[in-house]
């Protein structure tokens, strides 16, 4: 898991300063613009460019799993799916590595090129009627599908390396986002009910195995958040940091996750298929995986929330591991 970080806004600007060099800019403006699990600045160019000069927390991922979420944007952006693409350093790699100002550790800095739009959490938000707001997610399906679609058929090189979202990366001995489990507010009875959800899940996904066509790399955070629509009402996908090697379904489920008790979620269900499947096909079997793989995104952020305490992630958890234990007691695992 990440360390904790506790550097302050004047740090990250030090940071972002001393890294400057390394692509030869001087921007006319920099302005923080995030400051969450990664930090970002908008810079403003003399030339009217701009750019996201992002400080990557520690801990989460090397320099190598780096330099590859680079390779495969850069892959999309190739196969004509707009999202944000990296610029090197004047010596190459990817990322200028930056070290803190009080000397006691570093932070991976990367630019990329700064995508213009508006949020679509924004837009979906001001919707007044339902119809609008469902006809977004077809065009989400539509995204999701055409970055599986060019992922599917993608050969990375040879260095490439990122995570996986696969059985050990959900529910081995040493997940990615952690042992959801085994945190220290679960009592005995959650403890047992997530066990359950823990066997059934390495069970039936061990079944279903690593079929050609339904995994491959995935964005895996594609939520309205990270996604802008531009002046010309295409979506463009940006906030890579969670892409990884996974199911197609695990994609489709992040799209739909805290949405599920709204009057109209089994419309968004099926235009979010729709969309996707006017790209890209998608089996019944792969759909009736869905509500799996749902379950699978509320159970592993209970660990993803324990363990950043210092983003205050772990306020309401013991309502959330409630609601969670009870969706996962109801899958008659």
């Amino acid at each position: 898991m990440p360390e904790p970080t506790n550097l302050s806004d004047a740090d990250l600007y030090a940071i972002a300063e001393q890294s400057l060099p390394s692509w030869g800019l001087q921007p006319e403006a920099m302005e923080l613009v995030s400051r969450s699990e990664n930090t970002v600045f908008r810079l403003d160019m003399p030339d009217r460019r701009r750019y996201a000069l992002r400080i990557h927390r520690p801990g989460y991922h090397t320099l190598p799993e780096l330099e590859s979420e680079l390779l495969w944007t850069q892959a999309l952006n190739d196969a004509g799916i707009r999202v944000p693409v990296g610029v090197r350093t004047l010596d190459g790699p990817g990322y200028a590595t930056i070290p803190t100002p009080d000397g006691e550790s570093s932070r991976a800095v990367g630019l990329v090129n700064w995508l213009e739009g508006e949020l679509l959490s924004s837009v979906i938000e001001d919707e007044t009627d339902e119809t609008g707001a469902v006809d977004h997610f077809h065009q989400i399906g539509r995204v999701l599908a055409a970055m599986n679609n060019q992922a599917s058929a993608w050969a990375p090189p040879p260095a490439f390396t990122r995570h996986a979202f696969d059985v050990p990366g959900y529910v081995g001995e040493d997940p990615f986002w952690g042992r959801f489990w085994d945190i220290p507010p679960l009592t005995k009875g959650q403890r047992d009910v997530l066990s359950r959800a823990r066997a059934g899940i390495r069970e039936t996904l061990s079944d279903y195995g690593k079929r050609r066509g339904t995994y491959s790399m995935i964005h895996a955070d594609l939520r309205a958040h990270n996604i802008l629509i531009d002046p010309s009402g295409n979506l463009q996908a940006f906030d890579f940091d969670d892409a990884g090697f996974g199911w197609h379904q695990y994609d489709l489920a992040v799209v739909l996750f805290g949405l599920e008790d709204l009057p109209y979620f089994d419309a968004i269900t099926d235009a979010l298929v729709a969309g996707y499947r006017s790209i890209r096909p998608f089996s019944e079997e792969a759909l009736s995986l869905l509500p799996l793989f749902l379950l699978i995104r509320r159970l592993v952020l209970i660990s993803w929330q324990w363990e950043r305490p210092e983003l205050g992630r772990r306020h309401g958890i013991e309502a959330y591991i409630a609601d969670a234990c009870n969706r996962a007691d109801a899958f008659s695992f």
